[in-house]
């Protein structure tokens, strides 16, 4: 791992931002609002994508690659992994990610 905490810290971190985003889809539903509300149904897609990235993390924890950019193999800051701790990369690669 290439930063600068340990492994339960940053499983704490990334436990939180799922239980988070769980509960954000659980008050979704239980909102209801039907599945043909864009508005919600573009929420429920955002969250679950976050949930997918969260997932993606846990793994990077796994095997060692937490906290690498899967862009340019650099490390990620950590004041960028405390925000998101669940972000695959550094700012510049998230850009050209997002472009």
């Amino acid at each position: 791992m290439s930063v600068d905490v340990s492994r339960t810290d940053v499983r704490q971190r990334l436990e939180h931002a799922r239980n988070s985003r769980l509960t954000q889809l659980q008050a979704l539903v239980e909102s209801g609002q039907s599945a043909d509300d864009q508005p919600a149904a573009t929420q429920r897609s955002a969250i679950e994508g976050v949930l997918k990235e969260i997932d993606g993390a846990f793994a990077r924890v796994e095997n060692g690659t937490y906290g690498t950019c899967l862009g340019c193999g650099k490390a990620v800051p950590a004041e960028r992994l405390e925000i998101l701790p669940y972000t695959p990369y550094c700012v510049a690669c998230q850009g050209r990610a997002a472009g």
